[in-house]
């Protein structure tokens, strides 16, 4: 099966690059997801056969579910070493760009992304990527960012060179950016990937288990309070939106990463095509976080680009909006309501 991505030029200018770099930076989005920190350390691995020591930033925390994953150790968190990290970027000769299309969703390295003097390598899955760089793989077709670093990597005949590490986040980014491939995962390529991963000894049931069967009480519990008070039901049943005001995260205890899924769960009702969360910033004022999930052929993109400042994927996509809640509570249903049509 055929799985490359670069044609031989593209193929030979990133080996040049990375050959000529002596440092070289991984950098990922803000809230760091599953796909994100999973091509961040799958991509250095690669990058280590190479005779590199790259270094990973991140601008802030991931959530706990990832911190089993093999490496995550290393990663240089802007937040708490901007600094180091400064210094970092600064020095970098190449600078790789992953699981963002635009240097505004690295929020607070954007300063420094922008004024590094090194070149950049684009390897994203988003719409309409805005970074200057000497080379941009895009292809927003594909499942994650991890799939397009394993078709790299095998382009470049380095996949028997590497192990379960490798594997490991591969797998998890794939696996978390679809939904354990209840999404975006139809294409037998991704099977063949998967088939590729397991050779090399990984447990996929135990990364399963690790992402998500490891919440705490409070989460769950989390859960049921938002599906039972704060689940509310519009345009016929095709569509339903939920709020996490401050409160409501103070009540469960929140911990980053214990909204992670909770969008998706009102999909699990007949006929539901839209599924948006509204969740408060614990730090900031006046500023929400939108998560935007939808099924079959509705899509939420064009929805989060018009109402919430944000985009996406076709089905999964997300937003901001800096006003109150129950502002957003008004945006969110006006947003539905101009939809309603086409929720069916």
């Amino acid at each position: 099966m055929n799985i490359d991505l670069l044609t031989s030029e593209e193929l030979e200018k990133l080996r040049e690059l990375i050959l000529a770099a002596d440092n070289i930076v991984v950098c990922s989005h803000v809230s760091p997801d599953g796909d994100a920190i999973g091509s961040s350390l799958a991509w250095s691995e690669a990058l280590r056969l190479f005779g590199k020591k790259p270094i990973i930033i991140v601008p802030d925390q991931f959530p706990d579910f990832l911190r089993w994953l093999p490496g995550i150790e290393t990663i240089v968190r802007y937040d708490k070493r901007s600094d180091e990290a400064d210094a970092y970027i600064a020095d970098a000769d190449l600078l790789f760009c992953l699981d963002f299309n635009e240097l505004s969703r690295t929020d607070v390295m954007k300063a420094s992304l922008s004024a590094a003097r090194g070149d950049k390598v684009l390897i994203d899955h988003h719409l309409n990527p805005s970074i200057d760089t000497v080379l941009t793989v895009s292809h927003p077709s594909l499942s994650s960012t991890c799939e397009m670093v394993f078709r790299i990597v095998w382009q470049l005949g380095l996949f028997d060179k590497l192990g379960r590490k490798y594997a490991s986040s591969v797998y998890c980014g794939m696996m978390t950016d679809t939904g354990g491939f209840t999404f975006a995962s139809s294409r037998p390529e991704i099977f063949f990937i998967i088939c590729q991963l397991i050779t090399k000894g990984i447990d996929k049931d135990k990364i399963y288990r690790n992402v998500f069967h490891t919440f705490s009480e409070n989460r769950l519990r989390l859960q049921g309070y938002v599906l039972y008070e704060k689940m509310k039901v519009l345009a016929d049943g095709h569509a339903a939106y939920f709020t996490l005001t401050r409160d409501d995260l103070k009540r469960f205890q929140y911990v980053k990463g214990d909204s992670e899924g909770l969008v998706n769960m009102p999909l699990q009702i007949k006929g539901m095509q839209l599924s948006i969360s509204l969740r408060e910033d614990t730090e900031r004022d006046n500023h929400i976080l939108v998560s935007l999930r939808s099924v079959d052929n509705f899509s939420c993109n064009e929805m989060a680009a018009e109402f919430f400042n944000g985009g996406g994927h076709f089905n999964a996509s997300g937003g901001k909006l800096f006003c109150s809640i129950d502002e957003a509570v008004k945006i969110t249903e006006k947003a539905i309501l101009a939809y309603e049509s086409k929720l069916k």
